[in-house]
Formats: structure tokens, C-alpha cells, sequence
């Protein structure tokens, strides 16, 4: 029987770090250990596994190779889960402890955030989650590199070896100036707005769902303004610079920073509803922490989904 390799801990450890920054320099400041150690460490356990895990490459660094992308989705499992391991030895296998890395889309991370880590601190005061605020399109790379372990995000551009779970639905709406001729309609097609200015959102991903949004009912918008802040696009929508659409509305209703006022009215056409998803890479075992993380964010958009209507 052919012997195994013997491979540390230790090597595994350097290896996702120098993974996560593609650059063994990086890796060896995260670790407090000289470059030269993460260097050696790598070459051995590629000589050990007999198989090349990055291609070196002077102008970007390390470049995981087909066999080093697997071999890093297993790796970020296993260290994962070794901390579990010792818990459950130490007879602490019911407590969840520890941190737990999330990424969270950057427009739905005000709406979920702050109730999620409540929740979570409530139940399990242990845990804690390290909060990284992102874009759909930067996901993969994020869960890839071990930045974050799990994320919250709408169902954009995601990537097919990206395992994702729908947990709740954010229907757009039109917002307008509280003064604009329609802002008294109980809905509102989307042609009606076909020769006035558009804020637009201008975040990757999310653009192309507004517009495409709109040039589906044949209307092609005249954007005047873009912005990717959430809060810049209302308050330029108060002033009275355009309309704009959006998927998230604040709870206390339509006053901006500045204190302007925006309304929030449905869209009478048949459009795109955004699910909102917990996305994972695939193949790659849940831990207990990022589990329990999951199972309060699907509680969060179902007691949205509860809650009455005014």
C-alpha cells in the first residue's frame, strides 16, 4: 500500500494563506513568520503530494493551478472544522463559539445586519461574526479565498460552483420625490417614467438589473445621476432629480439624511423579484458556526415574510 504524505497543519495553514493574497510575501506578514518559511513550507508540500499547487508567475504572483483549487476548497473545510473537533473533545460540542467570516451584500447589509448579530449574540454569545461588506460579483473570490466562509446576497451574476439557498425575495419598487405628479399612485408603470431622469444605483451586477429592468417594458432611461450609495441615490431622488428603483426601503419611511423625503410606490409591471440567498462554495462542509448563521438569517426573512403590511 502506497504511504501516505506527511503533512502538517502547518503547511496546510501556509498554503491557504498564501492561496487567500497570491502572493507568499502577504502570507508571511498575516502569519508573523519570514517569507522564506511560507516559501519552504509550500515546496514541501508539494513535493509531498507530488503534485504543483500554484504556478509562480513574476507579474501576478501565485496562480492556483487546477489541482491547487481543489486541493484548497478541501483544505479551508478541514481547518474549519478542526476547531469543532477540539470543542467536541473537550466535551463543548453544543456550544457554537468561535468567529464565523460573512460577506453581505453592501445594500442589504444595513436591512440585515444589525438584527442578525443581535439574534445571534442572544443565542449564541460565543460566536462571533466578522462582517464583510460586498458586491455579488466579488462572492466567489471572497468564499474562494477563505476571506469569509458564507454570504447573504441577491442571486447576481453568481458563479455555478457557488452552492446558494434561497431565503427570501426583495420585490423593486419606484421611489420619487415626495412632491413628483405621481407620487399619490398606488403603482406605477414603468413607461410613465419614460421621459424623465433616472438615479441610477451603480453598483456591478445591480445596474444591469435596473436597466435591463427597464428596457424589458421598452423603456430606455435617461440616466442622469449614478451613484453606488444606497442612501446618495434617495437623496438625490428627494431633491428632485430623478427617479430612481430600488429593492430595500427603510423602516422609518422615506426621509433621507438630508431631510428630504422620498416615496416608495409598487410597479405595476411584470418585473424581476431579486431572491435573497445564503451562498457557500459547493461541495464544501457547513460548520456549526456558519449553520447557526444560516439558520437565523432564514428566521430573519421569515418573520419579514410574517410581519403585516400597512
Amino acid at each position: 500500500m502506497q504511504r501516505r504524505p506527511d503533512v502538517t497543519l502547518t503547511q496546510l495553514r501556509y498554503f491557504v494563506a498564501a492561496a487567500s493574497h497570491s502572493n507568499m510575501t502577504k502570507a508571511a506578514e498575516q502569519l508573523l513568520v519570514a517569507q522564506s518559511a511560507v516559501s519552504s513550507a509550500i515546496s514541501q508540500l508539494e513535493h509531498q503530494i507530488g503534485t504543483q499547487l500554484f504556478i509562480r508567475q513574476p507579474s501576478r504572483g501565485l496562480v492556483l493551478t487546477a489541482a491547487g483549487e481543489e486541493m484548497l476548497r478541501d483544505t479551508q473545510s478541514l481547518l474549519a472544522h478542526l476547531g469543532e473537533v477540539l470543542d467536541t473533545a473537550r466535551g463543548h460540542e453544543d456550544v457554537v463559539r468561535g468567529t464565523v467570516k460573512l460577506a453581505c451584500f453592501v445594500t442589504l447589509t444595513p436591512f440585515v445586519l444589525p438584527s442578525l448579530i443581535s439574534d445571534l449574540r442572544r443565542i449564541h454569545p460565543e460566536l462571533v461574526v466578522d462582517v464583510l461588506e460586498t458586491q455579488a460579483a466579488s462572492v466567489r473570490a471572497e468564499l474562494r479565498n477563505g476571506t469569509c466562509e458564507l454570504a447573504i446576497t441577491y442571486d447576481l451574476a453568481l458563479h455555478p460552483d457557488l452552492e446558494s439557498e434561497v431565503i427570501g425575495h426583495a420585490p423593486p419598487h419606484v421611489i420619487l420625490a415626495a412632491d413628483h405628479r405621481l407620487a399619490g399612485a398606488d403603482a406605477i408603470a414603468l413607461a410613465d417614467l419614460a421621459d424623465e431622469p433616472m438615479v441610477l444605483l451603480d453598483l456591478p451586477s445591480s445596474r444591469d438589473y435596473f436597466l435591463s429592468m427597464l428596457r424589458g417594458v421598452g423603456v430606455e432611461p435617461v440616466v442622469r445621476y449614478r451613484s453606488a450609495s444606497y442612501e446618495t441615490v434617495r437623496g438625490l431622488v428627494a431633491r428632485g432629480h430623478g427617479f430612481s428603483i430600488l429593492n430595500q426601503e427603510p423602516a422609518d419611511g422615506g426621509r433621507t439624511y438630508d431631510g428630504g423625503q422620498v416615496v416608495a410606490i409598487p410597479i405595476a409591471d411584470d418585473v424581476p423579484v431579486l431572491p435573497v440567498v445564503i451562498v457557500r462554495l459547493r461541495g464544501v462542509r457547513s460548520t456549526a458556526r456558519a449553520r447557526a448563521v444560516a439558520d437565523r438569517a432564514r428566521a430573519h426573512f421569515a418573520s419579514r415574510r410574517a410581519a403585516p403590511t400597512s
